[in-house]
């Protein structure tokens, strides 16, 4: 103690504290402390931000895929919408050639895909503006609408196309279910008013309307012919 009390006494007169002072040797093991404390806060977050996996990504999904999601969600079928095709290509094929009546009942199926539309719906159009004039692409109304979907000029430029490219198919197609889109908006989801408005408004639109149930009443009745023939054809291979 005698000791002890000295070398305080020499410190004191000295005004330095030695290495062994316990005050001091607290106090560096208190900020030691807290420095490990305040550099453990700084770490830990990137800590675990480094352990959390990567998100990964979804695949891009496939229009067709879309398609079948959308379908099966639904309670449908993809061959619902399969079936349509050759009901549809038995249509065109009474007013122009096989080739012609393939291509354009396909484009009837492409361009359908990922819409609230079926093969029918776009085939009724086609047969109702130029059914008539053999589904040709180069048929112009007097009021100046261009091709098999008979678009007018205007609204051809309104979904990103020049009117003279109203005579490629597939240009045509993809624009008609534009307006039909636009339409379908304009009669608040309803298909058939939809398709009257296609065409446009008063006793004309009347007419349309008339012809494109006649259309679907043909269209429907090769469907049912089509599948009376698949049902025989199974019913044949079941009993030989």
């Amino acid at each position: 103690m005698k000791n002890t009390a000295s070398v305080m006494r020499r410190v004191r007169r000295s005004g330095k504290a030695t290495t062994t002072d316990p005050c001091l040797i607290m106090k560096k093991l208190i900020t030691t402390s807290i420095l490990l404390l305040l550099l453990a806060g700084c770490e830990n977050p990137q800590i675990r931000k480094e352990e959390n996996p990567p998100k990964t990504t979804n695949p891009a999904v496939s229009l067709l895929d879309q398609e079948i999601r959308n379908y099966l969600e639904k309670g449908n079928s993809l061959d619902e919408r399969k079936r349509q095709v050759a009901p549809v290509e038995a249509a065109f094929l009474r007013r122009t050639t096989p080739e012609r009546a393939r291509r354009l009942a396909a484009l009837c199926y492409t361009k359908t895909l990922g819409t609230p539309f079926m093969p029918f719906d776009l085939a009724e159009i086609a047969l109702a503006e130029t059914g008539g004039h053999g589904l040709a692409a180069t048929a112009v109304s007097p009021k100046g609408a261009v091709g098999v979907w008979q678009l007018m000029p205007q609204r051809a430029k309104s979904h990103g196309y020049m009117p003279s490219e109203m005579q490629n198919d597939e240009k045509c197609a993809d624009a008609a279910v534009r307006e039909l889109y636009i339409k379908l908006e304009i009669a608040r989801g309803d298909l058939e008013r939809a398709k009257k408005l296609y065409c446009g408004q008063g006793i004309q639109a009347d007419i349309y309307l008339r012809k494109i149930r006649a259309i679907r009443k043909e269209i429907k009745a090769e469907l049912k012919r089509q599948n009376e023939l698949v049902a025989m054809r199974e019913s044949d291979i079941t009993f030989r």
